[in-house]
């Protein structure tokens, strides 16, 4: 009988036993291997992400889908608040059975987007604003209230959900409320509306996130417990409320691109690489990589490739992600020691090698 990853992460988490000897467990799981005469190398996979247990995830999810959105088209009889209402109320008591009995990673995550989306789309129907399905913040920040009430219920929702059936995406959705609350705050008092104070709102709340996520990642450096996970989505959370603001509003004040602006989005761009790195998430680097791509497209293009612009950048972005991937670890530890030991420690260091490394430093 062997145990289970799921079963070592369980015990972590409890205490049964402390991260080094899960990690000592995992590795004397590695060597006992049936059909290995030695101690086989370990994906050096950094960034383990518990979307899908088994196929059986793939399965059920597309049944939710199904289901919930039969249920949708049968709940229209009740009007949108009661129709968002029923919705909320059958994602929570699936999550009853497939979250806290079957533990299912995939379905349980799509359970709770759709569980705290219901919760803000009936909040804000009862309240007598009726918005888009992807509703937008400027949308949203018309009705400044709305936004705040919808985004309370939506938080204590997400905080409700957490405490029932502790899906780590819970914490990033209830961040997300929160910001809205914050959003609509800054709508009803801001002088000139929510559209001259959007970006430097969603900068200040995305770098809040952001420290989140790190009090996260750092409380777990060899991510061995739920607490990665959590940080994971907050980082995935923050890094578009980041980056977007950054760029548009700063770099691109008009919302357009302009020809001065392709070498300071690089140069954003590479600075993200290197937050990215250090942290050893690379979830800032995909939201960057849109804006990467047309700075790389003028530059071209202002370099007479204007004929075939498109394949060349997608070229170079292709070939700088497949480039850095080689080079990731290396590149951590070469940027990890550069920095003091003591604060080096503190950053994740899930792999046997960057760990050996900084406990040498």
């Amino acid at each position: 009988m062997t145990i289970s990853d799921r079963t070592v992460l369980i015990a972590t988490e409890r205490g049964v036993i402390t991260p080094d000897q899960a990690e000592s467990l995992r590795a004397l799981e590695a060597e006992l291997a049936p059909g290995t005469d030695a101690v086989l190398p370990q994906p050096d996979d950094d960034e383990r992400l518990r979307f899908i247990t088994g196929f059986g995830d793939i399965f059920v999810t597309i049944g939710l889908a199904l289901f919930l959105g039969a249920l949708s088209y049968f709940g229209e009889a009740l009007g949108a608040a009661g129709m968002w209402a029923v919705i909320g109320v059958a994602s929570w008591l699936l999550a009853e059975f497939f979250t806290r009995v079957q533990r299912m990673a995939l379905p349980s995550i799509v359970l709770l987007v759709v569980f705290c989306a219901s919760v803000f789309m009936a909040s804000s129907t009862w309240l007598g604003v009726i918005p888009p399905l992807i509703p937008s913040l400027l949308s949203l920040g018309e009705n400044p209230l709305v936004l705040v009430l919808a985004g309370l219920a939506t938080l204590a929702a997400a905080m409700l959900h957490y405490w029932r059936f502790r899906v780590p995406i819970t914490i990033a959705a209830a961040a997300a409320a929160l910001v809205s609350v914050v959003v609509g705050l800054v709508a009803a008092a801001a002088p000139g509306g929510l559209a001259a104070a959007i970006n430097p709102v969603l900068m200040v709340c995305g770098l809040c996130v952001f420290a989140l996520a790190m009090r996260f990642d750092m409380s777990d450096p060899q991510r061995l417990t739920r607490r990665t996970d959590i940080a994971f989505w907050l980082h995935l959370l923050a890094a578009p409320m980041i980056v977007h603001p950054l760029i548009r509003g700063f770099i691109w004040p008009d919302g357009a691109p302009g020809e001065g602006s392709a070498l300071p989005i690089l140069a954003v761009f590479a600075g993200l690489g290197v937050v990215a790195v250090l942290i050893d998430r690379r979830a800032l680097l995909v939201s960057g990589l849109a804006y990467a791509g047309l700075a790389f497209a003028s530059l071209m293009k202002g370099s007479g490739f204007a004929g075939s612009t498109t394949p060349l950048t997608i070229f170079v972005l292709g070939a700088f992600i497949l480039l850095l991937s080689a080079l990731w670890h290396p590149l951590r530890r070469a940027v990890l020691a550069l920095l003091p030991a003591r604060f080096a420690r503190r950053l994740p260091h899930p792999n046997a090698l960057l760990t050996t490394h900084i406990a040498s430093s």
